[in-house]
């Protein structure tokens, strides 16, 4: 398995910027799904980007072409940066690794767009 730790949430203006991190305790090279997902108050938690070992990415609609997800398989940390934030992004961001079919989360953090 593999602990994960999220930092780089906040509180932002609509139309600003985030990016956030996950640390990884261990390699990630090998994990083939990573990603984010999030959890707005009152709702179920949703995917928000996923990437694999090969780099391949894919995003939820309500993402596309505001979020990317990257890797960097040398400091075992995935990113998200999200651009062109809007209020309905307002959540608690979790990072995930699928391990041996097992999906191991972090313990969030914190993002908030408002005015």
């Amino acid at each position: 398995q593999v602990q994960l730790v999220e930092s780089g949430g906040g509180l932002v203006q609509p139309g600003g910027s985030l990016r956030l991190s996950c640390a990884a305790s261990r390699s990630i090279a090998s994990i083939y799904f990573m990603g984010w997902y999030r959890r707005a108050p009152g709702k179920q938690r949703e995917l928000v980007a996923q990437i694999t070992s090969g780099f391949s990415s894919n995003y939820a609609d309500f993402v596309k072409g505001r979020f990317a997800i990257s890797r960097d398989n040398a400091k075992n940390t995935v990113y998200l940066q999200m651009n062109g934030l809007k209020p309905e992004d307002t959540a608690v961001y979790y990072c995930n690794a699928v391990v041996n079919g097992q999906y191991n989360w972090g313990q969030g953090t914190q993002v908030t767009v408002s005015s």
